[in-house]
């Protein structure tokens, strides 16, 4: 057994996952050879989700040169469609100050991590922390590249260091004018010795000129051509394919199925029971996996979830309201008592539906297991959470795992905390040794059985003196826990604050941007049988329009403008303040509309970063049209201003499709939307004029994915509200007898 080994297995499954958090240290040399099977591609060409490769010029684990000086950046973080390849790739090519045109990427994988200490840090790619908690470290991986190899090149010619420069990986020796590349000195930098990353000082982001740049994207070319391959499109000699089918009812079982039913048609390998509730079909394709899979007879034990209707759900929420909170996050003063005794009494009760993620690339995964060997090629958003999932599910120590990522057809947060794909595709597989195994959930199954955004219902309270000032704010917030689903470690002593994301007091993620004289604001937890799990945005989104679209109320009936009303609250807050003042400028808010055009206005916190959005909205006959959306978005730095820009529109088609398409409902315990029919997605043409203003402050690193889902919804149900002349407060719209045009 090598040392590379004994240090794996040293490492237990659980440790892995709940410390998966933990960036390793140190700028460590070398790289062991992988199995030629890693490379799934017949052919050579270069695709960045391709492992770094045995041989190659390494200079340090970030950084590998080939002579003719392209440089290939090491990535651990996953790439979604989000940009988080290239704006790393970018931090590294500043400090590195190599020829950005000759800059690849590579995808590190945990094996290869694990096994160096986790030299590339943290793997998970969310909660738009992929950027934002790796800078660090990459920039200082890549600054030590640049000085081993300047180091190298004044080594060779026998010269002070300080007599060079770099310039696009061209180093010179500045009184001879002696010039050599990056290529040429990268094999005698690989023998130095790294410097300490903690003694290097980084650029100042103000003097950026690779980083900060709206660079097109490294990723692009070979998604236009379909050269692309992704999870589903993965073919490995031999492969045959798995269909899955787990019980209708969460919580339900596997009691029974036929397999002679099924044995004998055409491609069938055989009939897998993955679990006590879930079984697949195995054969030389999945469609006719698939084929077989509906013609299986399966008995079920439903259980008694089986009795449970979406009135129950939204029954036992409501009544959370009336119940005492599981505790009380913040308390400033006797908010309910001065609330009381206020001029106005302000009361509203506001609800936000289960939702599907509805990746565009279904759940798959993709295992191979030889002997004690097990390898997964998956589309992951966390690599690390993928290997030790398959470690589980195999039995087999970390060190005879390896997970190689591919890039994935959105994520969402369905890629990453849960790894149901990657365990069922493992547990096939070890029915069929020696042979890749691709298991794909249908669309009805990824739609049914998804770990969706948690159902909540608030109840806002607020008390308003005779000169329309706020005296008390309570926030009582009923609904499911994502922690109850996935980390009940992190609910301790009954207390989950992460479902009260947004009204958080200190903090670098989620801030309440007002000051309020008094303040109450408590969570009931009220879970179900339905698994929820993160969903882009997670749990801002509804706290988000729950507080902003009360604000709205709280303005009306204090008979104040929303934008001013806001201000006066936000003193104590700048940098909330800053953004809304920047979106209510860029969207000209004192300035008057055309006749049958109204605006709304929302400003939240989330994921570190600050988000503000203007709506522009029209009204006729129930039909909403969206005119405009203005958004400001202060995230500290700008890592590159066009990919920032480009999230930013993303997350409208998102926020829209939360607060107008239908919702994810329940029915005789079963998720009633089973496809795109009853659950459609916003269409292109919904979508408005979408203007951005960056107002970075350049004091701290800010998420960009998530930020500004949470405030589309509000603006523009503000802006409803104002057009109709009453507020909304359920959600989907349809609900209120509202649509989008």
């Amino acid at each position: 057994m090598t040392t590379q080994n004994k240090t794996l297995e040293n490492v237990s499954r659980r440790d892995f996952i709940i410390k998966g958090t933990v960036v390793g240290g140190g700028l460590m040399l070398g790289i062991g050879a992988l199995p030629e099977f890693a490379f799934a591609q017949a052919d050579t060409k270069y695709d960045p989700n391709t492992p770094t490769q045995y041989g190659d010029a390494e200079v340090n684990a970030w950084v590998s040169i080939k002579p003719d000086d392209t440089v290939f950046i090491r990535i651990a973080r996953s790439e979604m469609g989000q940009g988080t390849r290239t704006g790393l790739a970018q931090l590294v090519t500043e400090e590195l100050e190599c020829n950005w045109k000759k800059v690849k990427t590579q995808s590190a994988t945990p094996g290869q991590s694990l096994a160096r200490k986790r030299v590339w840090g943290e793997h998970g790619t969310g909660g738009s922390r992929g950027i934002r908690i790796s800078e660090d470290y990459v920039r200082r991986g890549a600054a030590a590249a640049r000085i081993m190899l300047v180091q190298a090149a004044a080594n060779q010619w026998n010269v002070p260091v300080s007599e060079l420069k770099v310039d696009k990986g061209v180093i010179t020796h500045v009184p001879t004018g002696r010039k050599t590349t990056y290529g040429k000195v990268a094999e005698l930098a690989s023998t130095l010795t790294p410097p300490d990353p903690k003694s290097i000082t980084l650029k100042d982001p103000r003097n950026w000129t690779v980083a900060g740049q709206p660079y097109a994207r490294l990723d692009t070319a070979n998604k236009v051509n379909g050269t692309k391959v992704y999870g589903l499109d993965l073919q490995l000699p031999g492969m045959i394919c798995a269909a899955v089918k787990s019980c209708p009812v969460f919580g339900g079982k596997l009691v029974s199925y036929d397999e002679a039913k099924v044995k004998n048609l055409r491609g069938v390998k055989g009939v897998v029971r993955i679990n006590d509730h879930t079984v697949a079909v195995v054969a030389d394709t999945w469609w006719r996996a698939k084929t077989a899979l509906e013609a299986l007879p399966i008995v079920w034990d439903e259980g008694k979830a089986a009795n449970v209707s979406q009135a129950d759900i939204n029954k036992m929420l409501r009544d959370g309201l009336d119940e005492q909170g599981d505790f009380w996050q913040r308390k400033v003063g006797d908010a309910p008592a001065t609330i009381s005794g206020s001029a106005k009494k302000v009361e509203a009760i506001y609800f936000t539906p289960f939702r599907a993620h509805v990746t565009m690339e279904p759940m798959n995964a993709t295992v191979k297991i030889t002997g004690d060997r097990a390898e997964a090629w998956v589309p992951t958003q966390n690599g690390e959470g993928s290997l030790a999932a398959l470690s589980e599910a195999t039995g087999f120590p970390l060190a005879n795992c390896e997970v190689y990522k591919l890039d994935s057809g959105c994520g969402l947060g369905r890629r990453g905390s849960t790894q149901d794909f990657t365990t069922y595709a493992a547990k096939v597989a070890q029915k069929f040794p020696g042979v890749p195994v691709k298991v794909i959930w249908s669309r009805e199954e990824d739609m049914t059985h998804d770990f969706y955004h948690p159902i909540a219902m608030a109840k806002m309270t607020a008390g308003i003196d005779g000169s329309g000032n706020v005296t008390g704010m309570h926030i009582k917030v009923a609904g499911q826990s994502i922690n109850a689903t996935l980390a009940p470690q992190a609910i301790k002593n009954g207390k989950d604050e992460r479902q009260l994301q947004g009204f958080y007091e200190n903090g670098p993620d989620a801030q309440l941007g007002y000051t309020f004289p008094t303040l109450l604001t408590e969570y009931v937890m009220k879970n179900t049988h339905v698994p929820v799990g993160p969903w882009r945005g997670v749990n801002t989104n509804q706290n988000g329009l729950f507080m902003e679209c009360f604000m709205d109320e709280c303005a009306k009936a204090a008979g104040k403008d929303p934008v001013k009303f806001r201000q006066a609250l936000m003193q104590s807050h700048p940098k909330h303040l800053g953004v809304l003042n920047a979106a209510a400028k860029k969207a000209n808010w004192d300035k008057p509309l055309a006749p049958g055009n109204f605006r709304g206005v929302a400003q939240f916190m989330g994921y570190a970063s600050y988000s503000a959005c203007v709506a522009e909205v029209s009204v006729q006959n129930n039909i909403v049209k969206i005119n405009r959306l203005v958004f400001a978005l202060n995230s500290g730095h700008v890592v590159n201003p066009y990919l920032t820009r480009e999230q930013i529109e993303g997350s409208v088609a998102m926020a829209l499709g939360a607060i107008f398409t239908p919702e994810i409902s329940v029915e005789n315990g079963r998720i009633k939307e089973q496809n795109l029919d009853s659950y459609p997605l916003i269409k292109l043409a919904s979508t408005p004029r979408i203007e951005t203003v960056l107002v970075p402050t350049y004091d701290f690193w800010g998420g960009v994915g998530e930020p500004t889902i949470c405030v589309v919804g509000p603006a523009v149900a503000n802006a409803i509200s104002a057009a109709i002349g009453r507020p909304v407060r359920n959600f989907p719209l349809y609900k209120e007898g509202l649509s989008l045009a």
